[in-house]
Parts: structure tokens; sequence; C-alpha cells
């Protein structure tokens, strides 16, 4: 059996698709002749842990565990106690305060690559011990945080150890890079830390292939596409049900106010005027984080009384409210770089079965899965007619109690399937 050390921030995570990547490769991993080992701090800054999602790690793997000093105290007690996780990230929120205009600069020229930079040091001189005392056959970094693949960068030159850097989101052209306040020089800092990230990496693997095809175009270095993906344990073991007298929206994950989708709000606002039935029937479940200026936007249109804001919820809850849905939504950041991204929960969407509703990039990556899959569709942020003609269509399927499951062939996002391809890579 081989083994890889895995180098990770979120251990055991949220219930975020994009960061269980990781979990539910280890999971799998040793079906395919690998053991994993687990790098991460012990005491990280998160908004929500899913300890369910640590349960499924096989027994006896190791997970090493090491305290990291973060800036975050100070940051807190600048915003006052009140202020931490009351939106997505500020980065996101739409109306910035003076002082969280102050802190994005601050935390974005003072912090690079990010405000983990300060644990890279006595960590590769910790793994460098730990790696002479016991040999992996490969390091795999997942970021962001980016400051786990310097990690690794260091390991591989100090130790020759075969290196892959799993990028779960781009760096330089995530879609707030440009919103974190950073001067000239400090950009041009990131962009030359990623370069050295993609060119000192043995490969390189990317979730989406946009992504994939601009990070090839940079670097020599072998770059891989390894989506994210849905757990077939998960959906299995839930049967799927559609609770009677109510017709369900269901968000699940972060919902950040730069996909606010306002132009369905409006749909479903004039569909209550005109239809008391579906007024009493509709109900729009929000599970994870959801940023204030959503649920005012629904306030303002008459429908908070339909919102159930259930805040972070178990994966397995989540798995089943997402396969009690009559309409899954599929918010995407109103921002053109989000275009090339793939948001994690799609995929667990895809094996819910049940009809997504995107809104964002017709032409973006997501749209193109939901194409491919027969899922769903995407419609761009104000076209109203196709969103209410997919909601309609929807509330009519409800009513006649025709509303079955997709039928597509979504096998290939499954996590034992990708894990198969991980192991190919490593």
């Amino acid at each position: 059996m081989k083994k890889v050390l895995i180098v990770t921030y979120y251990w055991p995570p949220t219930g975020g698709s994009g960061v269980q990547r990781w979990v539910k490769f280890a999971k799998y991993l040793r079906r395919f002749g690998w053991e994993p080992v687990i790098y991460t701090p012990e005491n990280p800054e998160q908004l929500a842990v899913d300890e369910t999602l640590a349960a499924e790690i096989p027994e006896g793997v190791e997970v090493l565990k090491r305290h990291i000093s973060e800036p975050y105290a100070i940051y807190h007690r600048f915003f006052g106690a009140s202020d931490k996780g009351a939106g997505v990230n500020p980065l996101n929120q739409q109306k910035k305060s003076f002082k969280q205009r102050l802190a994005i600069l601050l935390r974005g020229n003072l912090f690079v690559p990010d405000p983990r930079a300060g644990w890279v040091c006595p960590s590769v001189r910790f793994l460098k011990k730990y790696l002479k005392e016991h040999p992996v056959d490969a390091v795999v970094t997942t970021g962001p945080p980016h400051s786990m693949h310097l990690i690794g960068m260091k390991l591989k030159r100090r130790t020759g150890v075969r290196w892959i850097a799993d990028f779960r989101d781009p760096w330089t052209e995530m879609h707030y890079f440009k919103h974190m306040g950073l001067l000239p020089w400090t950009a041009a800092k990131h962009r030359r830390m990623e370069q050295r990230v993609l060119d000192t990496a043995d490969a390189v693997i990317a979730v989406s292939a946009p992504v994939r095809a601009d990070f090839q175009a940079r670097t020599a270095t072998p770059v891989h596409l390894l989506t994210n993906g849905f757990d077939e344990d998960d959906f299995a073991a839930v049967p799927p049900v559609l609770p009677a007298g109510s017709f369900t929206l269901v968000h699940t994950g972060l919902f950040a106010s730069d996909g606010n989708p306002l132009r369905l709000w409006d749909v479903l606002a004039r569909k209550c005027a005109e239809d008391r039935t579906f007024k009493s029937q509709l109900r729009i479940r929000l599970a994870g984080k959801t940023d204030t200026e959503i649920l005012e936007a629904l306030n303002v249109r008459g429908l908070s009384g339909n919102v159930e804001n259930l805040g972070y919820l178990p994966h397995r809850e989540t798995t089943e409210l997402q396969q009690g849905a009559n309409v899954l939504l599929l918010p995407l950041r109103d921002e053109p770089e989000y275009a090339k991204a793939l948001p994690g929960k799609i995929f667990e969407y895809l094996a819910a079965r049940r009809p997504v509703l995107g809104i964002g990039q017709e032409g973006s990556a997501a749209a193109q899965v939901l194409n491919d899959a027969g899922a769903g569709a995407m419609y761009g942020w104000e076209r109203v007619e196709p969103v209410r003609n997919f909601i309609e269509s929807a509330w009519e399927r409800h009513l006649s109690g025709e509303d079955g499951p997709n039928e597509g062939d979504v096998s290939a996002y499954s996590r034992l399937a990708l894990t198969e391809k991980l192991a190919g890579i490593l």
C-alpha cells in the first residue's frame, strides 16, 4: 500500500461539497492502493464543522494536528463579536462599512497569500522531520487557503517528494481577487507565488475544464481535471420523499449576496399574489450560510413568511433536504470569472435527481454540466420569462403528482469514480 500525505486546512470540514472533497477521497483511497495521512490545524477558524463527516474516515487513518496562530482574534475584536459570521464573507457583501473596507485592505496586503501564511514555516519544519521518519509516496496540498500550497512547494524543494497541488478554486483568477483591495506590488506577489506553485508541482489538479485550460496555458506542469462530486452512499441511504402539501425550493451551502437572484424572487412574489394555493404551499428552504441581503430581498417582496432559514445542517440532513425539493436553486456569483467555476453543490444536486434552476451565466461551466446531465437549466439574472416558465412547469407537475426524478447519467461524478481517477494522478 502506497502512502499519500494530504495537507488541508479543513478537517473535519464544514458541510460544503468542495471542502468535503478530501474527506471523501480519504474514504475511498484504500480501495485503489493508497493509504491517506492527514495534516491539518488543530484549531482552524471555521464557520461551522460537521463532525458526522469525520466518522466516514476509515479506521486507523493517521491525522496529524498542529496548532495554528491566526490574526482573526484581532480582526473580530476590531469588528466586534456580533460581526463574526454575520455574512458569507465580507468580500461578497454588496454594502461594506468603512471598517469592513479597511479590514479587507489590511488583510489583503499584510497577509500574503492569506492569514494562514504564518503556519507555513512551522509546518515545513515539522513535516520535513516527519517525512524523514515516515516516508510517503506523494504529498497533496489542497487550497484555498493557498498557504497550503506553499507548504507543499517548500517540502518538494527540501525533500524531493512527489507533490500534487489541488486547486479547489483558482488563485489570482478567483472572482473575489479583484475585491481584496490589493496594492499593485501585493497583487504581483500573489501572481509570482501562484506561478512558482504551478511550475514546481509534479502535477496540478483543477476542478473545472476552463480553470484547467487557464492553468495549462501558463505552465508545462501536467494539469488534470478532477471535479467535485457526490457520494453514492449519502443518497442511497436516504429515500427521496417529497413532502405533501408543500411546494419546496431548496438552496444548500453558501448563499452570497453577489448571487442574489432578484428576478426569481419577483416571479415568486407575483405568483403568490395571483395564486393563494401557491402562496400557502410555497416553502423556500435555505440550508447553510445565507447573507442578510438575501433575506432582506425576500422580506421586501413579502416572502419572509415562506422562508425557512435553517442554517448549517449535518450532511445527512442536507441530502434529505435536497431529495425532498421540487426545485433546487443554483444561483451563481454575478462576476465574469465565476463562469469558469463549478459550485460543489451542483454535483449533490445531480445526485438528488431533482430539477435544478440555475441563475447566472448561461454559457458557464455549471450550465454545461446541467445541460449534459439533463438536470435543469441556467438563465441569466434578468431573464424573467424563462424563470417564470420553469417555476410554472414545476408547480404543475407538483399539482398533478407527476414530479418524478431526473434520469440522466451522473455516474462520472461519483466520489468513488473520482477517487479512482485521483489514484491514477498520484
